[in-house]
């Protein structure tokens, strides 16, 4: 395999390396945008997402627009998923309601297919707890409870930059999934929440 390559995946495994979220970004993370993170390769984004501070369960409330981020050795398999086998069209956005202090749930947002307007689908629960991916806690979406096939071993974890961008990590599986995360972000003013069409 490609030394390149191999760095690159085996970046999940080597962790924060303490820098700030200021440092990665070369911005102050509260005038952070989407466009800020859209310009990281795949290092800096793993290192923002260390960096980035967990949320709490009430900061994400509403529905955020979404997108894959083009980085790191499984960006055209992650895009793939994503946009034609997760859910009834493009990959747009994810909408959340907060239940209690730790847990919550809430939905995926798709471009819907010939002029119809966008399904809300592929439903998940949400928690707050450790991360897989390193030693802090993220806020976690898991699909098990609601979904079948591959989507049911589909893990998300989120991290906040500022209220208005986010930055999670999806992987399939609890075993080797955490190790190449693919990432995307949440970003934007949300707008109010609809709830799922099924």
């Amino acid at each position: 395999m490609n030394k390149a390559i191999l760095e690159r995946i085996l970046m999940g495994f080597k962790g924060w390396t303490g820098c700030s979220m200021g440092d990665v970004l070369g911005v102050d993370p509260n005038s952070a945008t989407a466009d800020h993170v859209r310009n990281l390769g795949w290092k800096e984004v793993m290192q923002l997402f260390h960096a980035a501070v967990t949320p709490k369960m009430d900061a994400l409330n509403g529905e955020y627009n979404a997108e894959v981020l083009d980085v790191g050795v499984l960006a055209f398999l992650a895009s793939f998923i994503s946009h034609n086998l997760f859910g009834p069209g493009h990959w747009d956005g994810k909408g959340f309601k907060p239940l209690k202090e730790a847990r919550g749930w809430g939905y995926n947002i798709f471009s819907g297919k010939n002029g119809s307007g966008p399904a809300r689908v592929r439903k998940m629960n949400t928690r707050l707890g450790m991360s897989r991916i390193d030693d802090r806690d993220s806020f976690h979406l898991d699909y098990s409870v609601h979904n079948k096939g591959f989507v049911k071993t589909m893990r998300d974890e989120i991290r906040q930059i500022n209220p208005d961008l986010f930055i999670g990590m999806g992987y399939l599986g609890e075993a080797t999934g955490p190790l190449t995360p693919a990432p995307f972000i949440l970003h934007g003013k949300p707008s109010p929440w609809k709830g799922p069409d099924e």
